[in-house]
């Protein structure tokens, strides 16, 4: 049948995790970084996932779709209560207690130094030109790994000029101002650390597309981080 439904612009989208988070029906869902139709009949084209989205990468569109479907969405979601009774939604915004047993009674030898090299940090606040990112090497990490690994200071910032950023709580696409950082100075690598959780799938895209948008070839990495505080493999 044609009917209206839902339509997700990849390219727009930043993959914060909202529209999933505000789509009741379970139709959207997270895939490799980004927002993604999953099922037709889940989609009751109300569109309560559209003012969620920041980047207004959903729109309505016509088209031959599956008649939505009610009996499915309920048995879905009594499907997805069961394997996961605490939390539904999306999963950067489960809960869960975080146990580092005996590490902190581990005595420290001296006081941390900090490595930030640069101020303002903010993706959002740090201007676009600036003398120190000439012949810098760039981190791009996201806000939550400062506080999840506990020695990024000395494993990633040292040595590098840091900005840091939250797709999900900025609420903005960084790609265009970090493609004009990287196009306009004399960037020497990118290291991208970004958590686990799909809504941080947003900060490597962006970062990605700035490389690739800056026309430069240049150095770069993805780390990323769990919420357990390891580095993912």
């Amino acid at each position: 049948m044609i009917r209206k439904i839902i339509e997700i612009d990849e390219e727009k989208c930043n993959g914060c995790g909202a529209c999933a988070n505000a789509c009741h029906e379970g139709a959207i869902g997270m895939v490799d970084g980004k927002a993604k139709l999953l099922r037709d009949d889940y989609c009751d084209g109300l569109g309560d996932c559209l003012p969620a989205c920041p980047t207004g990468a959903i729109t309505f569109v016509e088209r031959e779709a599956a008649e939505y479907n009610e009996q499915a969405v309920l048995k879905n979601k009594a499907k997805r209560a069961e394997e996961a009774p605490h939390h539904s939604g999306c999963p950067g915004q489960q809960t869960r207690r975080l146990n580092h047993v005996g590490e902190s009674s581990v005595p420290t030898t001296a006081r941390p130094v900090s490595q930030l090299g640069q101020w303002p940090c903010q993706i959002k606040l740090a201007p676009v030109n600036a003398p120190y990112f000439n012949g810098a090497k760039l981190l791009i990490a996201a806000d939550c790994t400062a506080y999840a690994y506990a020695n990024l200071h000395q494993d990633f910032m040292r040595g590098k000029i840091t900005l840091i950023g939250c797709p999900k709580l900025d609420a903005v696409d960084y790609s265009e101002k970090l493609t004009d950082m990287i196009r306009q100075n004399d960037i020497q690598s990118v290291t991208i650390v970004r958590m686990e959780v799909p809504c941080c799938g947003g900060l490597e895209m962006a970062a990605k597309k700035a490389l690739q948008d800056s026309g430069k070839i240049i150095p770069w990495q993805v780390v990323t981080i769990s919420v357990d505080g390891s580095i993912k493999e």
